[in-house]
């Protein structure tokens, strides 16, 4: 049997390029003793992944040149040498970009997908969701009240962040999108109280006009521009969680930082980056908390669907690019 991979040829210097990868053919691997072998039926791409195609130390290792990259992945065990976890299970991991995958049992959670759809693992209930929920709730210390900036706000966390916010409280929820189709999404199904275009205008006077009583709250996936602006509109005690600056993944040279960082002294405002590793903690919380909001319908989601392990590049790059709405997820 047949078993196709991706490998990472070489590290990207700018935007990755195809010739950076290569779709390898190689066995299915034979799961050891304590492992399952996985058919894996959904993957999970990430702008983080950009970071792990550099050399440069960071908070995660570097994936190695010619070998398998790395990522989410929910599939249905084939074969198993695990008391606990039989054939036929369905399981998440983080043994992506290929279609067949040998994990160690201490690495594989078993999902229900009887209870949600298996994509969902990956996105509104999994590690995208978490992510959404500690950045705003605890490393932003969000409260009943605040009102929230999210920029890209209709990505798969930008759009639980607002909606998180105004279940819990939030006065108002503002967001950003890179189209307007995005922006009336935003509104009209997620519930924000207002949101923009950020390629329609200056980002600060923007925002000035969609908040224009200032944020207690920034949760930022862009970095850049939309930083620079939400210091500007911060109000006094304001938070800013960076979780992601996606505008400055690609760029060859440092990109500057906010100009009017001195307005934190005023406002007595606080920036903190996080990981969602560090949070796992509350994926019980979480889970039980939001739950129960997807079943019934609170808590809406979308998800851009790419088919094939073949696009799995193609769709990396989309996310890059802010192709997606909500989660992007592979397929096979």
């Amino acid at each position: 049997m047949i078993n196709r991979e991706w490998h990472l040829l070489s590290r990207p210097v700018g935007w990755p390029e195809p010739e950076d990868f290569a779709l390898v053919e190689v066995e299915v691997p034979t799961p050891g003793e304590g492992q399952v072998l996985v058919r894996n039926k959904y993957l999970s791409v990430d702008p983080y992944m950009r970071g792990r195609m550099s050399a440069a130390k960071s908070y995660v290792a570097p994936f190695e040149l010619g070998k398998v990259m790395q990522g989410g992945a929910v599939g249905e065990v084939v074969a198993s040498n695990v008391e606990g976890i039989a054939v036929g299970d369905h399981v998440l991991h983080f043994f992506g970009w290929r279609e067949y995958a040998a994990v160690d049992a201490k690495n594989a959670v078993k999902v229900d997908p009887e209870a949600a759809p298996l994509s969902t693992y990956l996105g509104v209930l999994g590690m995208t969701g978490l992510t959404a929920y500690a950045g705003l709730l605890r490393t932003a210390a969000f409260k009943e009240g605040d009102a929230v900036f999210v920029s890209g706000a209709a990505g798969a966390v930008g759009s639980q962040v607002g909606q998180i916010a105004k279940l819990k409280g939030a006065s108002r929820v503002i967001g950003s999108a890179g189209s307007d189709e995005k922006v009336k999404l935003l509104v009209e199904e997620y519930g924000f109280d207002a949101a923009f275009n950020y390629k329609n205008g200056p980002v600060g006077e923007q925002l000035r006009a969609a908040a224009p009583d200032g944020v207690d709250v920034y949760f930022d996936n862009v970095g850049g521009d939309h930083l620079e602006a939400a210091i500007g509109s911060l109000n006094q005690g304001g938070r800013i969680a960076v979780c992601g600056m996606i505008s400055v993944y690609n760029n060859t040279e440092p990109a500057p930082g906010p100009r009017n960082l001195a307005r934190l002294i005023q406002t007595r405002g606080r920036i903190e980056g996080f990981l969602v590793g560090d949070h796992y903690d509350l994926q019980p919380q979480f889970v039980a908390e939001v739950g129960p909001w997807v079943a019934f319908g609170q808590l809406k989601y979308r998800e851009t669907v790419v088919e094939g392990i073949e696009n799995n590049l193609e769709a990396f790059l989309g996310v890059l690019r802010g192709d997606n709405t909500g989660k992007m997820i592979v397929k096979l």
